[in-house]
């Protein structure tokens, strides 16, 4: 049982590092944003060791509202266990024609974020990659295979969500064509 007081400060923190990325992140409707969430680590704990529903629940009050009302996708990525697969809405694995595979997260095999995910979504399947716009790692979970070639860090003022460290990313378009090339400067 994760305390109050904890929980309270998990949603403040995920507001600001979430308000910020979001400021940075130029995200469409459509989008895919990439969460990988140790619970454990929020809490205070290693990696993998205690995983809390209660602490997903609480960083999920503040990112599925948020993104819902921007039309922006969350795609929920699992621990090692599942070797990083990633929960999605079946919209997004059909649009995207991402393969699907067979397997339902839970609290050991999956953690307590996929596992959340998987109850919230309206018609949730797995799929093993997703190429993302955006993301957040929430520590130290591993979410650049997610992310599109060319992911850009983005540096913000909360670096923790709870007691866990917080690394966030945008991606951009690849430059090509060199010295030459015009570059299209809203794409940035």
């Amino acid at each position: 049982m994760v305390n109050n007081n904890l929980l309270e400060k998990i949603k403040a923190d995920a507001q600001s590092v979430l308000s910020e990325l979001l400021g940075k992140a130029n995200l469409k409707e459509g989008d895919i944003f990439v969460l990988g969430c140790s619970s454990s680590e929020m809490c205070g704990e290693h990696i993998g060791t205690s995983s809390s529903a209660d602490a997903a629940k609480a960083l999920y009050a503040v990112l599925l509202p948020e993104l819902s009302s921007r039309g922006v996708f969350l795609a929920a990525q699992c621990c090692e266990h599942l070797n990083r697969a990633l929960v999605v809405e079946r919209e997004v694995a059909l649009r995207q024609n991402l393969d699907i595979v067979n397997v339902i997260p839970h609290a050991h095999a999956g953690g307590a974020s996929a596992t959340l995910a998987y109850s919230l979504f309206s018609d949730p399947v797995m799929v093993e990659n997703v190429k993302a716009d955006a993301g957040m790692d929430v520590g130290g979970t591993l979410i650049g295979m997610h992310l599109r070639a060319t992911a850009v860090p983005v540096k913000t003022e909360t670096r923790t969500i709870g007691h866990a460290m917080v690394i966030c990313a945008r991606t951009r378009p690849k430059f090509i064509g060199g010295e030459r090339a015009i570059y299209n400067n809203e794409l940035l």
